[in-house]
């Protein structure tokens, strides 16, 4: 069983454990925590790599106790319009942005309230477009304490909810290991590891699936 937390177009690490194979289970039971994989996702620019930030509502007590499942999502500063020009402007001389450019745009025009549905909506177009379908539950709460669960489960437990995010280096993890694949701005910029899972679909294609299975290196572990 792996854990993992709900994420924004989330980097290739995230996706290596989607598709290992595991049982998943989506925690959003958990609190809400600022510049993680949640609300962020980093692609390629021109200038190197850009984070992409979704604004949400902070309500007077703040964020930081407020569970994922109930996080809102702002329309502050037309961030859809400005996220998709972003997007754009990266991977539109990419061999199949223009494949599956639609797909997203629809994705991003629909009215989501809640930053997990709209991550979960493109989360599902993702798998669909790579034609994988992980086993993956979701833990609305009460929240899943991973030692607490470890001593009964049928299955061993791995807890990446706070190891896989922007501010950790991803080779903390050994059974991750990022296979250098084609990027646009390659020659500018040399490859850049582990970003957002539509970087290398943009890129790759089909061959995407083959990118993610060969970046699983040996046993996984917590």
């Amino acid at each position: 069983m792996f854990l993992l937390t709900s994420a924004y177009l989330a980097p290739i690490h995230y996706y290596t454990k989607l598709f290992s194979g595991e049982r998943i289970v989506e925690e959003r039971a958990d609190h809400y925590v600022k510049q993680t994989y949640r609300n962020r996702c980093i692609i390629a620019a021109d200038d190197g790599p850009l984070a992409l930030t979704i604004p949400v509502v902070t309500e007077a007590t703040g964020t930081s106790q407020t569970c994922m499942r109930d996080i809102r999502i702002s329309e502050h500063g037309k961030w859809r319009h400005q996220h998709w020009q972003a997007i754009v402007s990266a991977y539109d001389r990419s061999a199949f942005f223009e494949y599956y450019a639609d797909d997203f745009l629809a994705v991003f025009n629909r009215d989501y309230r809640f930053l997990v549905d709209f991550n979960e909506a493109l989360q599902h177009l993702v798998l669909d477009l790579l034609e994988y379908h992980p086993d993956v539950c979701v833990n609305n709460g009460p929240y899943l304490d991973a030692e607490a669960l470890r001593p009964t489960s049928k299955e061993p437990v791995h807890d990446f909810r706070q190891s896989i995010r922007p501010k950790l280096p991803y080779d903390t993890d050994p059974a991750f290991h990022p296979v250098p694949y084609f990027q646009v701005f390659g020659l500018r910029h040399g490859f850049l590891p582990n970003l957002s899972i539509i970087d290398l679909l943009f890129n790759m294609g089909p061959e995407s699936r083959l990118v993610l299975r060969h970046s699983i290196r040996g046993a996984q572990n917590t």
